[in-house]
């Protein structure tokens, strides 16, 4: 049942139509919903779990085991900052730790006004043009305080972030 009143669940309920009523598709049904909401909402755990005839708990473990899964709803812009070997001697925990307390959120966080969340990355993959951070999916090398907040300006009036 739709305990939320703002969660339309036909979508999800398609999804688990398209991939059967089978405890084989629990985590491809999850996946999907997630990709439908950006995140897992409660109620739509709570219809999965009804309509594979299984304990929610075992709904809440799958989506608390598997690290691709979010239980809350992720900001508009997602923030990846690079902590790998050459980001971090480069500066890259500065730029978190500047990022966290400037957009008020911990790591994993999401502003309240919905606009941007907040990850920590082991290795994006871009030693050469340390630190990196990523906006969505664009790449900011040779990242610097000053410049972080000009990409994170230029994110919150809506520009593409160049």
């Amino acid at each position: 049942m739709n305990k939320n009143p703002d969660i339309d669940l036909t979508p999800a309920r398609e999804a688990v139509e398209s991939r059967g009523r089978r405890r084989s598709s629990l985590i491809p049904i999850l996946q999907d919903i997630q990709k439908i909401y950006g995140y897992v909402p409660r109620p739509a755990a709570e219809m999965v779990a009804e309509e594979l005839s299984i304990f929610p708990a075992e709904v809440y473990g799958t989506l608390t085991f598997y690290a691709q899964f979010r239980l809350e709803p992720r900001g508009r812009h997602i923030i990846k900052v690079c902590q790998g070997t050459a980001c971090h001697v480069m500066g890259g925990k500065d730029i978190l730790d500047y990022l966290s307390g400037r957009l008020g959120i911990t790591t994993g966080g999401t502003t309240s006004d919905g606009l941007f969340s907040l990850e920590r990355v082991a290795c994006l993959g871009c030693c050469g043009i340390a630190p990196v951070v990523v906006v969505d999916e664009k790449f900011f090398g040779h990242v610097t305080v000053q410049k972080i907040e000009s990409i994170i300006e230029s994110y919150r009036q809506g520009a593409s972030g160049e």
